[in-house]
């Protein structure tokens, strides 16, 4: 069997991966320890990221012709990838946290919703909250002038002697 058909099979699960995705990010990895990588691997899952050690050559050819092609320029030394279908800051976050705490590990450049970002970009997308915690604030920030308006309401009513209307409803 040759070679082509061999790394065949690889550049397609790629492929299926990145069509998918709503970002990806590239990881250096290079000096990081199992027990690290193992605690990587497990944030990631908990995030819903999938992550994957890949030859450069294969993430070169599956990412050709697709919005993650940018990523190619960067593709030197040992690279991983992370890839979300569902959070598009999620890969970004969880590497970055988790670069805080291992040196070892870096964010080398990412694609978010189509969009090329360096490892400066990608740090800063890193730092934007997921989006079940945007949507608690925008609830929170809706619900906050409802619910003093409702409290001026009740005073106004009290003062004027009259119960307030849950009260009254008690």
């Amino acid at each position: 069997m040759a070679k082509v058909e061999l790394k065949q099979p690889v550049v397609q699960e790629i492929s299926a991966l990145l069509a998918d995705a709503q970002s990806a990010v590239l990881v250096d990895y290079r000096g990081i320890t199992v027990d690290a990588d193992t605690q990587l691997r497990k944030q990631m899952r908990e995030a819903g990221v999938t992550y994957r050690v890949y030859k450069n050559t294969l993430m070169n050819i599956a990412m050709k012709g697709t919005d993650f092609e940018p990523l190619s320029a960067d593709l030197k030394g040992p690279s991983a990838i992370a890839v979300s279908a569902t959070d598009a800051t999620a890969p970004a976050r969880v590497v970055a946290t988790f670069a805080k705490t291992n040196e070892a590990v870096s964010l080398k450049a990412g694609v978010v919703e189509g969009t090329y970002y360096d490892a400066k970009g990608i740090n800063a997308i890193a730092l934007i909250p997921g989006r079940n915690e945007l949507l608690s604030k925008l609830l929170g920030s809706l619900q906050s002038p409802m619910a003093n308006f409702a409290r001026v309401i009740s005073q106004i009513a009290e003062k004027k002697g009259e119960p307030a209307a849950a009260e009254a409803e008690a």
